[in-house]
């Protein structure tokens, strides 16, 4: 890397420059048959010669690898046709709000037949199972803020749950989708201030929020994202029954978190949230590596983000804190049909590894890659006939692969394969696509795709498999 290059354009986070496809992918091991699908992975990536400022800025691009019958028909990468890729501005010369000029860079998600390219704060994009850009999404014309890059499907009613975070009051907005992408329910949520809200979680009673001391800063507004750590914001947590805009605050230790795993109720009614916590020292190291100042007067610190527990008990008003596990970890997932429901593995990636995280026993099993190899987010798709561990009766799967043989036919928690985009340090070797057995993570991938290119460590992906309709 150049003096001159910032490390958001270097590196595994360089840049490509253009789109491209391949067909009849090279794969080696074996492909499970039942991952009849699409994976798709989006992330940030300026236009040649471009400085978006901020790691978190580019413009969105998606990757997508066409799985079917064991093996993989195509690559193929593409912009999200956003107004902001045409030199639209987000904030416009009459001071008013582009909702469709954002970078639609975050995440992608399909529900109710769309397939959706998320940024928060703004309008969704809409894209062709080819990765075309169908154009900007506002449900018909009622979504008038923006939307999180992190909604939360119910998998018990099938409903899409979500929110806008803004500069000027109101500064939360909550959203609710029908299962049939209709807008049904918006209202604003009161917070005291303009604070950056990337995450939240869901239970059957209860919407939770987090809101936390990174907050908007006026001096650093034109300077890639304009957001910084205040020692003078309280953190807390929020429990707001659904469709009740009263919430009832719990006050933790100051941290922050991007991303959470999930949340859910225990038999004596307290909401349990499991999530990624940086301290304050964490933040600021990730703010200043991602391209933003670590704050005023003070140099970017060390520190790690790793899985913590909190639990909030609503009769006694109560909030107790725990570290599920001591490694540095992002991007948690788990199985999506026990997203606000009782789980037991989490799935992250520890820089140049892979992991599973176990509720019960902390860290249970990693694939290391190498320490030229960048993991990306791992996407847990079930195994075809299981039904989870939560919602089946069963308190999951193997602790770790101890058990060992294939994910298909089983109704443990961690009966499936996890889909993860791994990219080399060196801007000349090509990425990869790997398939592990979520039951023995520790074997290694029972298959890899060789992708055609380079593909830039991004953020977040989606498994839309055959049998899910599109519009």
């Amino acid at each position: 890397m150049s003096e001159q290059t910032p490390s958001y354009l270097a590196g595994h986070l360089a840049p490509v420059q253009d789109e491209t496809e391949a067909t009849g992918l090279h794969v080696t091991g074996a492909l499970p048959s039942e991952l009849t699908g699409r994976y798709f992975r989006n992330g940030p990536n300026p236009l040649p010669g471009e400085d978006s400022g901020h790691w978190f800025a580019g413009h969105g691009m998606l990757h997508g690898v066409r799985l079917e019958n064991g093996r993989a028909a195509w690559y193929r990468n593409r912009w999200v046709r956003t107004r902001r890729l045409d030199g639209a501005r987000p904030i416009g010369p009459d001071g008013i709000r582009d909702l469709a000029a954002g970078a639609a860079n975050t995440s992608v998600i399909q529900h109710a037949g769309r397939i959706l390219a998320l940024m928060e704060t703004s309008h969704p994009y809409e894209l062709s199972p080819e990765l075309d850009t169908l154009g900007p999404c506002d449900f018909g014309g009622r979504l008038t803020t923006g939307m999180t890059a992190h909604p939360k499907e119910d998998p018990c009613t099938g409903e899409l749950h979500l929110f806008d975070y803004g500069v000027r009051p109101p500064y939360l907005t909550y959203h609710r989708l029908t299962a049939d992408g209709e807008l049904a329910t918006s209202f604003p949520v009161e917070v005291p201030g303009p604070t950056m809200m990337h995450d939240f979680a869901i239970t059957p009673h209860h919407i939770v929020w987090l809101d936390l001391p990174v907050v908007l800063d006026p001096d650093l507004v034109g300077r890639g994202v304009p957001y910084r750590w205040s020692d003078s914001y309280t953190a807390r947590i929020g429990l707001m029954g659904r469709n009740d805009p009263a919430v009832r605050w719990f006050d933790i230790e100051p941290c922050y978190v991007f991303h959470v795993g999930n949340a859910h109720e225990d038999d004596r009614g307290r909401v349990v949230l499991d999530a990624v916590r940086y301290g304050p020292d964490a933040w600021r190291a990730a703010w200043a590596r991602a391209g933003g100042p670590p704050g005023p007067g003070q140099a970017a610190a060390a520190g790690v983000s790793s899985l913590h527990r909190w639990t909030l008990d609503p009769a006694t008003g109560t909030v107790t804190e725990q570290a599920l596990d001591d490694t540095g970890v992002e991007f948690p997932t788990l199985d999506d049909r026990l997203v606000g429901l009782p789980h037991r593995y989490l799935y992250a990636v520890d820089s140049h590894a892979i992991v599973k995280v176990d509720s019960e026993h902390g860290l249970v099993a990693r694939h290391d890659l190498g320490a030229d190899w960048h993991a990306g987010e791992a996407v847990f798709v079930p195994a075809a006939g299981s039904t989870g561990g939560s919602l089946s009766g069963s308190t999951g799967g193997s602790t770790g692969g101890s058990t060992g043989g294939s994910a298909a036919g089983s109704t443990g928690e961690d009966e499936g394969w996890l889909l993860s985009i791994v990219t080399h340090r060196s801007p000349s070797v090509p990425s990869r696509l790997l398939v592990h057995d979520a039951t023995d993570l520790a074997a290694g991938p029972v298959a890899t795709v060789h992708l055609p290119r380079r593909v830039p460590a991004g953020f977040h992906g989606t498994w839309i498999p055959d049998t899910e309709p599109h519009r």
